[in-house]
């Protein structure tokens, strides 16, 4: 159950936001020209994005089926999960197959806040959870972290240093909750005291240098580490369910619920283990075999729009890339690697459609009867 702060702390750290996006407009310009540089055929290409299904993600699927000419297939599930089952109908679909799965966090320039987006089609455009799915898995677990801050109290005694522990949480014998890492906050598991509804334990040399300037009793507040405990929940991990996604968060929940932006966390992390799932699938998938194929992950940045703008700002943060050519080559491109990669690309992309142009033509054309 437990993880090292050291370990879970470097795979979150590995991404890097920071001076590593790219406005929307401007990153599928740049990936329209990447594809083309990895031997993509114009017109041949079909993109599929696994995103959430909020209304936000429906500017980027706009900008893809505008430079690619075609609508992106939909390989995605709520919060950004790839349906992995779905490889073998894309790869029916195109010659050169292109997927982008994206988790995505909203953005407030006001409040400059992550994980709220301003609803423009509510009646005062009111501000909301975002992305909504991941804020709901996240709900239960920032509840039990909330309690446990607020009922898990450190005392000083003259030069000794004690922890009063809800009872709940010396429970063991629970099969859900939030559980502590007893051996790392208290120097012995048997209590001096008990109480009605909670027990007082010496507390470790870790938590005593926390707090050598209290001089009564203080609950513990944010000094509860994600060292310090870990969580069990009965989840079903069913892919076309909150299950998966559930699954994909629980092992880092600690460091998620301790984040400075929990939701931007969840987003970051659920995307860095999609894509570690989804690349092996793509290699096995019989359909994608002798094609080429560009799997692109990444996080969506959705900037809530001005009272003047229908559409987010998006900004897009990749983190990893897989690629396939014809031959069966294989190769996959690091974050760095892949924004100096997408960065090189120009972004102007003089194959792009004229949506406008193109949805007249369909008005305009002869009516065929269907019979």
């Amino acid at each position: 159950m437990f993880r090292s702060r050291t370990n879970v702390s470097q795979i979150m750290g590995e991404f890097k936001i920071e001076d590593h996006l790219f406005r929307y407009s401007v990153f599928v310009a740049k990936l329209y020209n990447y594809c083309k540089s990895l031997g993509f055929e114009p017109g041949k290409i079909m993109p599929s994005r696994a995103f959430c299904s909020d209304e936000s993600q429906g500017y980027p699927i706009i900008l893809i089926s505008k430079h690619f000419g075609t609508f992106p297939f939909n390989h995605g599930l709520v919060g950004g999960v790839v349906a992995t089952d779905r490889h073998g109908p894309h790869a029916e679909h195109g010659k050169d197959m292109l997927i982008i799965q994206a988790s995505h966090v909203g953005y407030d320039p006001e409040s400059k806040k992550f994980g709220v987006y301003r609803r423009i089609c509510t009646e005062h455009d009111e501000n909301s959870s975002s992305c909504g799915k991941i804020d709901s898995v996240l709900a239960w677990y920032e509840s039990e972290y909330r309690f446990a801050k607020n009922n898990i109290f450190v005392e000083k005694r003259n030069n000794d240093y004690f922890l009063i522990i809800d009872n709940y949480f010396t429970n063991e014998e629970r099969t859900e909750g939030l559980f502590l890492n007893m051996d790392l906050l208290v120097s012995d598991r048997s209590p001096v005291e008990s109480y009605s509804t909670s027990k007082c334990f010496r507390a470790s040399a870790e938590v005593q240098a926390m707090y050598e300037w209290i001089d009564n009793r203080k609950n513990i507040g944010k000094n509860l580490i994600p060292e310090f405990f870990y969580y069990k929940r009965n989840v079903i991990s069913d892919i076309e369910s909150q299950g998966h996604l559930e699954s994909n968060l629980l092992p880092v929940m600690p460091w998620i619920v301790t984040a400075a932006a929990p939701l931007l966390a969840a987003a970051q992390i659920n995307t860095q283990i999609e894509f570690d799932r989804t690349f092996r699938t793509i290699v096995k998938e019989k359909g994608y075999q002798g094609k080429r194929v560009l799997f692109i992950s990444g996080i969506h940045i959705d900037i809530s729009p001005s009272e003047d703008q229908l559409f987010p700002l998006t900004k897009f943060v990749p983190w990893a890339a897989f690629i396939q050519d014809t031959d069966g080559s294989q190769r996959t491109l690091e974050q760095n690697e892949l924004y100096e990669q997408l960065n090189a690309q120009s972004s102007e992309n003089p194959d792009q459609i004229d949506m406008e142009a193109a949805i007249h033509v369909m008005e305009d054309a002869q009516e065929v009867k269907v019979i």
